[in-house]
């Protein structure tokens, strides 16, 4: 596979200080290794503009302690006074979330806390864990205004330590499948786009000609995001134009999780993203299909990623993704929740014959994914009263009128399928219906892969993976078009119908690495517990966000093996859902327009909560009427078509050339270096706080203890073979252990199908799962001393539950010819006298075979050893290395010399 031409930019800006003055405040941001530092002035003397000073210099460390001297003694009230320092130190932060204003003057957002929740080739990705609001102009010139505060307290009440996330590196709001295609683009479009400016390409050894040899220059990209899943756009629109690149940090709000999949033991990392779109976004019934953009609420875009962790490196490394999307019905409606009812009537807003919204929002998707957009409708087709079955109409016909002006090879697929009816007959199936769906699925829109198809899946295909789709490339394969799953609240049944996709897709994925022989997974797997876990866990965070509860029905419920208590929980699953929609989430909507932007505050408007609606925020043709009207036949944008089944902004032309920040780095740079980053080898680490050994582990958490069972995580568990999983719940883990250290006083194990299908249901607190294994426990009657023998036997395991075997048999006649076997080659192994080869040929040892030895020592056993043979290159390197301990240096080899200049440089100039 061919090395890649250009790598990710590593943002310099990770660590910050905020240092304040009376008149000033100054934000000190350095990278991870503190060699290179940037500075921020920022004016506390205007009571409501913001004005930034960015001199976008790249400072060393002796510079910015000399910068904040001067700074310090410069802002003292009397000169030499040491009492009172003129500079103090205010918050220590992780980076910049953006600036806010709404009736006085402007506040900063800091990243005081961060926590590492995933790592992709190297790039680590961060949750905001708590942040810090500072209010930037001084007491002396504030203008204070009476409803301030209130404002302050509504944005406030969007909680960014609440699944928010970011990366110095990788680009979150974008795919794996576009991330790693701009960094395979060809060298004469990469030069023709990078930007070269003196204070970034200057080098203090440029005129030795270092940078200009060959191999030596590498390429830095850095793509804009793409702002529908940004979340802090708006707060730093105000700054974009002003500062440099390295302080922008950009957020996305949805899922993010990572597990590892330990097959035979080597590491392949299970990561889910979720990215939830910032257009048209809110909660469940203030939120209902679409605006005027094309912009639908609920609308979540989930990526799964493989990769093998044994590699870290995008260019070497193996990677592959796949896509699906979720959101709400792309038409004019809406429901009335004034009735105070569980399930207000649909009813559609406006008429709209063309299909103008449709087309705006497929348009999108074309751009994004390319063809085909397939459609898989779950809401309900037969109701004795018109209600989801009104959504199911329109949307046939909207896309009926669409496709007529498609190819036909890039049509929109349209899958209808009542989930609820089929779940409700005790004759089908729902996840075998599901998964021929998924299959059909999988194999139109392909996947991405960043190899090339392996040797042995050429040499013995597979029937279903030459039927699979997408677009064949030599680096690999992409993936083309996408999966759009709803349902009326894109909640428990689309979360259901994406995992049993990503469970196809997952399959694929592994197939691909060389990982199995068939594209197939089964349920009750250690690999398929594992990803259920991750994507119920993506399901109540994205329900939590959008409903205000948790997932009513999960994947057991659909499987019909969740257990009884699992219905308690709907229960109060579904009446915490209605409290929320019902009192709580319009102050949730009004806090998210603000944070979002979608309503700025200003001196003679209506307050936000003033407003009786926001319709017209989230839809602007009806504030202003367009200018240009789109058509109704050509309703995509010029130039999709041309490229399709790729999607546009993948394809390299000159619209997606201008978003690209192209820079050329030397090979040692920090910018680029993400061995540096992620090694960290100036500092020291502890195996207690590595990410990758505190992640969730399918050999420790959910592999049976048992010895003898297989250990392969693709080998189906019978219902007495699966181990409790005890992910993410502390006690359980704790409980776990204790009951190790006390298994001679602990009652028997619960029953076997309890366990394994409570393993699966992670929804409820701590005390309901103690209380669920106490009901499960099977109870040990104590009655007399008559009865003590029973009992010991009931809690004291077998040999065989322990060991795998049973000890005390008599070693079986195969099991003695092996171990008889073993005698005679560990004999023919060492030299031995004379006596000893007499005794061996008593009892008939001769014709042992001589074994080679694979070693580099001729004789290598505990009687003797003889050292190898050493070349002369060797012998002359520990010889240096002797002299060099003398104090004689010997002459240093060229790239020895521009290693430590650059190591100089970076650490000192």
């Amino acid at each position: 596979m061919p090395a890649a031409a250009a790598a990710p930019i590593i943002r310099c800006v990770q660590k910050l200080v905020l240092y304040e003055t009376r008149a000033r405040y100054f934000l000190v941001g350095s990278n991870h290794a503190e060699t290179k530092y940037r500075v921020l002035k920022i004016d506390r003397t205007e009571p409501t503009d913001l004005v930034i000073i960015d001199d976008k210099h790249v400072y060393t460390q002796q510079e910015v302690r000399e910068l904040l001297g001067r700074l310090d003694l410069g802002n003292r009230t009397k000169i030499g006074q040491k009492g009172s320092s003129g500079l103090s130190r205010a918050v220590s932060a992780f980076g910049v979330v953006g600036f806010v204003r709404f009736l006085e003057g402007y506040y900063i957002v800091l990243i005081t806390k961060r926590r590492k929740m995933a790592d992709i080739g190297g790039h680590a990705i961060y949750k905001i864990e708590d942040t810090n609001m500072i209010y930037i102009p001084n007491d002396t010139v504030r203008i204070t205004h009476p409803d301030e505060a209130r404002y302050l307290r509504i944005f406030q009440n969007v909680d960014l330590s609440s699944n928010f996330y970011f990366s110095y590196s990788y680009d979150l709001s974008h795919s794996l499948q576009y991330n790693l295609t701009i960094l395979r683009m060809p060298l004469e479009i990469l030069k023709a786009e990078t930007i070269q400016t003196r204070q970034e390409s200057f080098d203090i050894f440029e005129d030795e000609g270092l940078t200009a040899q060959g191999g030596s220059g590498v390429f830095g990209i850095c793509s804009e995001p793409y702002k529908k899943y940004v979340w802090n756009g708006q707060l730093l629109d105000v700054v974009k134009n002003t500062v440099h690149n390295d302080w922008l940090l950009y957020v996305i709000h949805g899922f993010c999780g990572q597990s590892k999949l330990l097959i035979y033991g080597r590491p392949v990392h299970v990561t889910l993203i979720a990215r939830r779109s910032s257009k048209f976004a809110g909660t469940r019934f203030l939120k209902r299909g679409a605006n005027s953009e094309g912009d639908v609420a609920n609308e979540v875009e989930t990526e799964q990623i493989l990769c093998d962790a044994s590699v870290m490196s995008f260019s070497a490394g193996s990677y592959s993704s796949y896509v699906q999307v979720r959101g709400s019905v792309p038409l004019y409606w809406s429901q009335d929740i004034s009735t105070m009812i569980p399930k207000p009537p649909i009813t559609l807003d406006q008429a709209d014959p063309f299909a103008h919204i449709a087309a705006l929002h497929f348009d999108q998707m074309l751009q994004r994914f390319g063809s085909p957009i397939i459609i898989l409708n779950l809401v309900k087709e037969r109701e004795k009263r018109k209600h989801e079955r009104i959504l199911s109409e329109e949307l046939v016909s909207a896309v009926t009128y669409l496709n007529q002006f498609l190819p036909p090879e890039h049509a929109i697929v349209y899958i209808p399928w009542d989930m609820a009816k089929y779940t409700k007959s005790k004759l089908c199936n729902v996840l075998d219906r599901l998964n021929v769906i998924a299959e059909s699925v999988v194999k139109k829109t392909g996947f991405f892969v960043n190899r090339p198809d392996s040797y042995c899946s050429i040499l013995r295909p597979d029937e279903k993976w030459n039927e699979l789709g997408g677009f064949v490339v030599p680096t690999g394969r992409l993936q083309t078009g996408v999966l759009r799953t709803n349902c009326v609240d894109c909640l428990d049944r689309t979360n259901t119908a994406q995992f049993m996709v990503g469970k196809c897709a997952l399959a694929y994925q592994l197939y691909s690495l060389g990982l199995i022989d068939k594209p197939n997974l089964q349920f009750d797997t250690d690999a398929v517990r594992l990803f259920e876990e991750l994507y119920e866990d993506h399901g109540d965070t994205l329900s939590l966000q959008y409903g205000g509860s948790q997932l009513v029905h999960r994947v057991k419920t659909y499987r019909k093996i969740a257990p009884w208590t699992q219905h308690s929980k709907d229960i109060m699953q579904t009446l915490s859902r209605y409290y929320s929609n019902a009192f709580s989430d319009a102050d949730r909507q009004d806090s998210i327009n603000l944070f979002l932007g979608v309503f700025q505050p200003a001196e003679g408007k209506p307050h936000l909560w003033e407003l009786p609606i926001d319709f017209y925020l989230h839809h602007k043709n009806t504030m202003s009427l367009s200018q240009t009207r789109r058509s109704y036949t050509y309703w995509w944008t010029q130039g999709v078509l041309n490229h399709l089944p790729l999607p546009y902004d993948e394809v390299t032309c000159t619209e997606n050339r201008r978003k690209l920040i192209v820079k050329k780095f030397h090979k040692y740079e920090e910018e680029i270096d993400i061995h540096n980053e992620f090694f960290r080898p100036y500092e020291l680490s502890s195996f207690d706080d590595t990410f990758c050994l505190a992640m969730t582990n399918s050999i420790r958490d959910f592999m049976p203890k048992n010895v003898g069972i297989d250990p392969s995580p693709f080998t189906v568990r019978k219902p007495d073979e699966t181990g409790k999983s005890v992910v993410g719940n502390k006690s359980n883990r704790e409980e776990t252990v204790l009951q190790r250290k006390t298994a001679a006083s602990a009652p028997p194990p619960p029953s076997e199908e309890a366990a394994s299908s409570s393993s699966e249901d992670d929804s409820g607190t701590d005390k309901e799962d103690e209380g669920a294994v106490s009901q499960r426990s099977t109870p040990v009657k104590m009655t007399d001393t008559g009865d003590n023998v029973k009992i010991t036997e009931n809690i004291v395991q077998s040999m065989k539950d322990i060991y795998g075997i049973n000890l005390s048999d008599v070693p079986s006649e195969d099991d003695l010819t092996i171990y008889t076997r073993f005698v005679q080659l560990g004999q023919n192994q060492h030299k031995q006298d004379k006596s000893s080869q007499q005794l061996c040929s008593k009892h008939h040892l001769d014709g042992v075979i001589n074994i080679i030895h694979i070693s580099s020592f001729s004789q290598d056993n505990i009687y003797e050893v003889q050292p190898p043979k050493v070349d002369k290159k060797s012998i002359d390197i520990f010889h240096a290395h002797i002299q060099a301990g003398r104090g004689t240096m010997q002459p240093l080899i060229k790239d020895d010399i521009l290693m430590y200049r650059e190591y100089i440089r970076n650490r000192y100039m």
